[in-house]
């Protein structure tokens, strides 16, 4: 059952004023960009509301956005959850996992929690998973803007970082399209059953048989937001032809305060660290990955900062290397300029943030789309990269080396930043919203 909001009630401003409900799923990492554009659509006058998971409340709340509540609450046993996952072989069982057990069991409580404000609706715009949400567009005939937040979610045959990015002959680049096409079109006939619940609640609502809904069919019809920016993709031959690239849409929190002191004070007393993170998500089930990472920043003699969310709390100096600083979470914007080098999971969040502060990356991918975010950065100059089981102290200091003593990582890296920082994707997301609008009411 959904709280009353404590935010101010929404009053349209005049005839150019929507209600917009925007519908995500997820971690920070999916939420913020939402967040981010919420707010800017907010200022623009418009009546918007966000739709999430009951953890997110706080946070949207805060920042004086009308919040609504949906299932499921994917912070319920998420510790136990991405242990679990993180056994799993690979990115296809982890998101068989994800897909069959996390979000369809809640297709029909999504829908009816969104129900209760669809009836305010002019708008919606959608998250690449919230499947209910797209049902719900078709269902009561209201407009709806999809989004992507990385360019995995194209499935393009057209734009793959792995292997080669200038094809020898026509031929080799032929075969290179012929592989890659078959891959996608294997990887729908393995995950045909993924979409099952949703075709039998469509048959339930009455709706004809579409495009599948975790596939192409995710995608509007009107028009479709790349929220991530072109130095990551470009629009390929097989991308919906109304999408829009728009840049990064960052969030910035009107109540960001500065670091904490004795974070500040260590990063005031020496050289800046190598900061080490997992985002929201992977965090929960870290494995060796921070302990492994601050002893290979002491071998190479750098110092650190640990991101380690509740991991934080159960440490004591004693069990880390020295020069080294644990601390559950700080913004991502306010500790990443101040490194020299970023080790990350590959999430597109925490890839934005260190792409806009500028600094080197060593990816460690551990699930969903976060090998491929970590490829596209390898193929940019800006990071390395490192597969999960060869986390140890060893090869972490291997990767690091390079991307701290060769010039051309942090060149490349600052003048990717320039571009990213240049291109203001929450402003060109809701100029693309408002245009949008504005066309359908002519």
């Amino acid at each position: 059952m959904n709280k009353q909001p404590t935010s101010v009630a929404c009053h349209l401003k005049n005839e150019t004023s929507k209600y917009i409900v925007l519908v995500t799923t997820g971690s920070y990492g999916d939420v913020f960009p939402f967040l981010a554009i919420a707010q800017q659509l907010q200022l623009r006058g418009h009546c918007v509301i966000l739709a999430t998971h009951e953890t997110h409340r706080q946070i949207v709340e805060s920042e004086g956005i009308e919040f609504h509540s949906i299932r499921p609450n994917v912070h319920t046993d998420i510790e136990q959850i991405w242990q679990f996952i993180e056994l799993l072989s690979n990115s296809q069982q982890q998101l068989d996992y994800g897909i069959s057990y996390l979000m369809m069991p809640y297709l029909r409580s999504t829908y009816s929690d969104l129900m209760t404000v669809a009836h305010k609706a002019q708008l919606l715009i959608t998250h690449p998973l919230a499947c209910a949400a797209t049902l719900l567009a078709e269902k009561m005939q209201i407009k709806r803007i999809s989004t992507v937040l990385a360019p995995i979610s194209f499935l393009s045959a057209y734009d793959s970082p792995y292997g080669s990015t200038t094809p020898s002959s026509a031929y080799e680049e032929a075969l290179t399209l012929v592989a890659k096409d078959n891959f996608y079109r294997q990887l729908r006939w393995q995950t045909r059953f993924w979409s099952s619940p949703i075709r039998q609640l469509r048959a339930e609502l009455d709706l004809p048989p579409t495009s599948d809904l975790l596939f192409e069919g995710q995608h509007s019809s009107e028009l479709v937001l790349a929220l991530f920016s072109q130095v990551l993709a470009t629009p390929q031959l097989d991308w919906p032809t109304q999408t829009q690239v728009t840049g990064f849409p960052f969030f910035t929190s009107r109540n960001l305060k500065g670091l904490p002191k004795e974070l500040e004070d260590f990063l005031q007393l020496g050289s800046p660290p190598i900061v080490f993170t997992l985002g929201s998500l992977m965090v929960w089930a870290p494995g060796n990955f921070y302990f492994e990472g601050a002893i290979a920043a002491q071998q190479l003699g750098y110092r650190c900062v640990l991101l380690m969310g509740p991991g934080a709390h159960c440490v004591t100096k004693e069990q880390l290397p020295p020069h080294t600083y644990p601390i559950d979470y700080v913004p991502h914007e306010a500790i990443f300029p101040r490194s020299v080098a970023i080790v990350h999971h590959g999430g597109v969040g925490t890839t934005a943030q260190a792409l806009r502060a500028g600094r080197p990356m060593l990816i460690i991918p551990q699930a969903f789309d976060q090998p491929d975010n970590g490829a596209r950065l390898v193929r940019l100059g800006v990071a390395r990269m490192l597969e999960r089981q060869h986390t140890t102290a060893s090869h972490i200091a291997a990767e690091l080396r390079p991307l701290l003593l060769d010039k051309s990582y942090t060149d490349k890296a600052a003048e990717v930043s320039r571009i990213v920082q240049a291109e203001n994707g929450v402003v060109n997301a809701c100029d693309a919203i408002e245009s949008h609008l504005l066309l359908r009411s002519i």
